[in-house]
């Protein structure tokens, strides 16, 4: 296993971890922008937890979703990859950490660093994976309701919290690929390989082995 590529991979874990938690609070994850005078609201925006609403004078307005089983299943499925992805990504960051040469955990044995090592790039997978399924998702029912032309309530744009969740998937998955790929374990029940011995040339038997070992076909009276 490379330093540097592990490294590498825990720099874009950690990262994607981060941009993880700023993208699951973010107000805007989908933004529906309304015409009016001064006292009309001139933005409406939503997230997995609440929905505002701001007119142009800058007083916003927010309201918590009242009750979890009334909201959509979209964004119920949304907020548990999200919670999940945070969790893997936590968990990758552990193994990772624990799994990197520089560290002192594990000791001196690499073949169980080099494990560690792969299972925090399983992680970081899984929480790229997560996070991406989450955010298209969401965008995929944005974009549908959108270009319904019989849909009869608001229609949203796709906001910022979603080119970050987006991005935070990017990273997670390319440091997990870094760490699967370039984590080569060798197992301990590999066998050790042996130097060649070519046999002896040129052995000469002795005569008194050659004797024990020839059996005669003649008897004693046939020698003079």
């Amino acid at each position: 296993m490379n330093a540097i590529v592990e490294a590498l991979a825990f720099f874009l874990g950690f990262l994607a971890w981060l941009m993880v938690g700023v993208a699951l609070p973010n107000r805007y994850w989908k933004v529906s922008s309304v015409d009016g005078n001064v006292i009309t609201t001139s933005t409406i925006y939503e997230n997995l937890w609440m929905s505002c609403a701001t007119d142009s004078t800058g007083v916003h307005n927010c309201r918590d979703f009242p009750s979890l089983l009334a909201l959509n299943g979209y964004i119920q499925a949304s907020r548990a990859l999200m919670i999940a992805a945070i969790v893997f990504g936590t968990f990758g960051l552990v193994a990772t950490l624990a799994g990197m040469k520089c560290s002192k955990i594990g000791g001196e044995n690499y073949v169980l660093k080099g494990r560690i090592a792969a299972m925090g790039g399983v992680f970081f997978l899984l929480q790229g994976i997560s996070t991406m399924i989450a955010i298209s998702w969401y965008a995929a029912n944005i974009t549908q309701q959108f270009f319904d032309q019989f849909y009869p309530g608001t229609k949203y744009e796709i906001g910022e919290g979603l080119y970050i969740g987006w991005s935070s998937a990017t990273l997670a998955i390319c440091g997990g690929a870094c760490l699967m790929c370039a984590c080569k374990v060798n197992t301990p029940t590999e066998k050790m390989p042996y130097p060649y011995q070519p046999p002896s040339r040129g052995h000469v038997l002795s005569t008194g082995a050659m004797s024990q070992s020839v059996p005669s076909n003649y008897g004693r009276n046939a020698y003079v």
